[in-house]
């Protein structure tokens, strides 16, 4: 019998007033009994086909007439799992409906083999992670042979390669401990990687790619690295590969097995679409102290503030600084213009005006609030906008507007710190926005395109006299990247004071910075007429980078932390 079309219809052929058979029809006019004679004595073998005693769980594909389900449901103590998408025969069986209210019966009618897979895996994990018993109806092939073919031999292949029993060790057993990095193109997982290997850390990678972390894929592939490599806890950056549905933080539960996500951007911004994905099994390390308490009331049982670091093999002084060279510059700043950012985000937004013609009046005074939360400003600050923004049907036009205020805050503050570099003739390095921000007419500075963080920031920092540095509206006490990166390479950097700054350097000692952008022209000038008062800060701030603020140290506090909450007597 040739594969069946995507689009059929059925009818019950009757016996005795019970359904006997189903009679399809294809959409080219074709038709065939769809179990044909024996209908009962096929669901029958199949049924018995499978051993109660081997502790699989069983999945049936296709329901048929119901006999098989019957079977199952009566020599097994637990639960059944029915893999049935076709809705026209289902009408005219009724078997969805008798068995809605059973407990035992889970019913999978994803419409794509990837989908019932996933909610296949949900339901193991549910079910003590035992491996699957496919129970075949072999009629469902001629009905969608890809679809039935391809789940029956997935769950063959699991019943033949018991991951979660394998997957059940003790963890924080050795020292260093033993980390999986699900990676991708993200920028700070190499240097984490690097740092790893200085340490001696046994670590393995999970490349998600562009793969969605629920599928099947994903599953499988992290389930064999965690039973080959034998992972302590998983490491991630800014949720990097947790789907929204909850999938993987599920499955790390199931294994018992922590997650680790430091997040280095503002965490608010992200987890606004993760908001039902808390577990006692993952912890939460963020580079922003002020964000610690309201992680917590998200939720979130493990908290703990880790501020971003250097990579001190890649920045490190120069052998020597050419006199000449194209990017020689008194003072120079390397940033985004935020013009770009805040752009997309209002078109991927679609605001309704009233949220429009007073954004930059609410960024405004969102950037110099104390406030962390955009939400939180506007109904303190703005109550008039809270109903347009809370009409914004979607987490995802919510969280676009709230982004979009946090650059444009970014923006105008970048700006103005900018502004106060200017006769200085600076060299500023960022996107082209910055030709529309800074009007070239009657100023002395140059633009320079965007610079490659790896290959081109650790030579471009020590040939420039001062590099200026002002820290985005995402983080109003945290300090930035640029803080550790410029003094490691032996420059000379000049910041925006920052609540946790003085925790970090010691001020006026290891770290120069001005408090408003009113103050930063008159220090840029201070410190261009003080070469040796320039050279004593910055061998002093190494000195502090190289003794506390690498990522190796990061990496052994985190390691630490996570030893201490899930380790021999945390939660394993």
């Amino acid at each position: 019998m040739p594969e069946l079309a995507s689009s059929y219809t059925a009818e019950p052929v009757m016996e005795g007033g019970d359904v006997a058979d189903i009679r399809v029809t294809r959409a080219d006019g074709r038709s065939f009994a769809l179990f044909g004679r024996g209908a009962r004595e096929m669901e029958s073998r199949a049924a018995a086909a499978f051993d109660p005693a081997s502790g699989r769980l069983p999945v049936l594909l296709g329901s048929g007439l119901g006999l098989a389900l019957e079977r199952l449901l009566a020599v097994c103590d637990g639960p059944v799992a029915v893999v049935d998408k076709e809705r026209p025969i289902l009408a005219h069986t009724g078997l969805r409906e008798r068995y809605a209210g059973n407990p035992r019966v889970t019913w999978i009618d994803a419409p794509d083999a990837e989908g019932a897979l996933r909610e296949l895996t949900v339901w193991q994990m549910d079910n003590g992670g035992r491996a699957f018993e496919p129970v075949q109806l072999s009629a469902y092939r001629r009905l969608d042979r890809e679809h039935y073919t391809a789940v029956a031999e997935k769950l063959a292949a699991s019943g033949r390669y018991d991951f979660w029993a394998r997957a059940a060790y003790p963890k924080f057993r050795s020292w260093p401990p033993r980390v999986l990095y699900i990676t991708s193109e993200y920028f700070l997982v190499g240097e984490l990687v690097r740092a790893s290997e200085r340490l001696g850390t046994p670590h393995r990678f999970l490349n998600i790619g562009s793969k969605e972390t629920g599928c099947t894929e994903f599953v499988e592939q992290l389930l064999t690295a965690v039973v080959e490599f034998r992972p302590d806890f998983v490491f991630t950056i800014n949720h990097l590969g947790v789907d929204r549905e909850g999938v993987l933080v599920d499955l790390l539960e199931r294994l018992r097995l922590p997650l680790a996500s430091w997040f280095v951007d503002n965490p608010h911004l992200i987890l606004y679409l993760y908001r039902r994905l808390v577990s006692d099994w993952t912890a939460i390390f963020t580079w922003d102290a002020d964000n610690v308490e309201s992680l917590r009331e998200l939720g979130f049982s493990h908290v703990h503030y880790l501020p971003l670091a250097t990579d001190a093999t890649r920045f490190v002084p120069p052998a020597r600084v050419p006199a000449a060279h194209p990017w020689r510059s008194r003072v120079s700043f390397v940033g985004n213009s935020m013009i770009y950012k805040v752009g997309h985000r209002m078109k991927a937004g679609h605001f309704p005006r009233e949220l429009l013609v007073s954004y930059r009046e609410v960024a405004a005074g969102f950037g110099d609030s104390a406030e962390r939360s955009v939400s939180a400003y506007l109904r303190a600050a703005h109550p008039e906008l809270v109903g347009a923004f809370e009409g914004l049907e979607t987490s995802e036009r919510r969280l676009s507007y709230e982004t979009m205020i946090t650059w444009e805050a970014t923006r105008q503050y970048r700006r103005a710190c900018v502004e106060a570099t200017l006769p200085y003739s600076p060299l500023i390095a960022g996107d082209k926005g910055w030709r529309s921000t800074l009007p070239g007419e009657g100023r002395d500075w140059r633009w320079h395109r965007e610079l490659n963080y790896y290959e081109e920031l650790p030579g471009f920092y020590p040939l420039s006299e001062i590099n200026f540095n002002c820290t985005s509206k995402q983080m109003k006490g945290a300090v930035n990247q640029r803080v550790f990166d410029v003094p490691a390479c032996g420059a000379f950097v000049l910041t925006d004071s920052r609540a946790q700054m003085d925790d970090l350097f010691e001020p006026g000692r290891e770290i120069a910075s001005y408090a408003d952008p009113a103050e930063a022209g008159e220090l840029i000038r201070h410190y261009l007429g003080h070469p040796q008062e320039r050279a004593r800060i910055v061998t002093a701030a190494r000195r502090r980078i190289l003794a506390e603020h690498t990522y190796e140290h990061r990496l052994e506090a985190l390691f630490k932390t996570m030893r201490d909450i899930f380790g021999r007597d945390g939660h394993d």
